[in-house]
């Protein structure tokens, strides 16, 4: 029985090493915290407060919340835009709030609000039907 060698071909580099994709893990972003301090629904608005009282935020997504925030975003829009997960966008502005540089604003939801929130959902649905 001969021995042949078999030809080995040589592994392809990944086409961008590692730290120059810029790629951080949610959890590393949010220190392993999943929790927000803060009812953030997905339609919940967060608004930027008076720029001219604003410490100058040390991490980046919190520049880009700002910035976003200007006129007031949704917690969906937030997420979307730093393309992180909603729970990790939850974390994010929880901690920008946590620190006075947006306002999150009330949202018609939850147990409080019951009544309001079914009257909203029965008007969508009337308009819906009405299409």
């Amino acid at each position: 029985m001969s021995a042949e060698a078999i030809p080995v071909e040589p592994v392809a580099e990944p086409p961008f090493p590692a730290e120059e994709t810029g790629f951080v893990r949610p959890y590393a972003i949010t220190g392993g915290r999943t929790k927000s301090n803060y009812p953030l629904e997905l339609e919940t608005l967060i608004s930027t407060r008076d720029a001219a009282v604003l410490p100058v935020p040390d991490q980046v997504e919190h520049q880009v919340i700002m910035g976003e925030c200007r006129a007031p975003r949704s917690v969906a829009e937030i997420a979307a835009v730093l393309q992180v997960p909603l729970g990790v966008a939850r974390v994010l502005i929880s901690d920008a709030a946590d620190t006075g540089l947006v306002t999150v604003h009330r949202t018609a939801s939850g147990s409080e609000n019951a009544e309001a929130h079914f009257m909203l959902m029965e008007r969508v649905l009337s308009g819906l039907r009405r299409l």
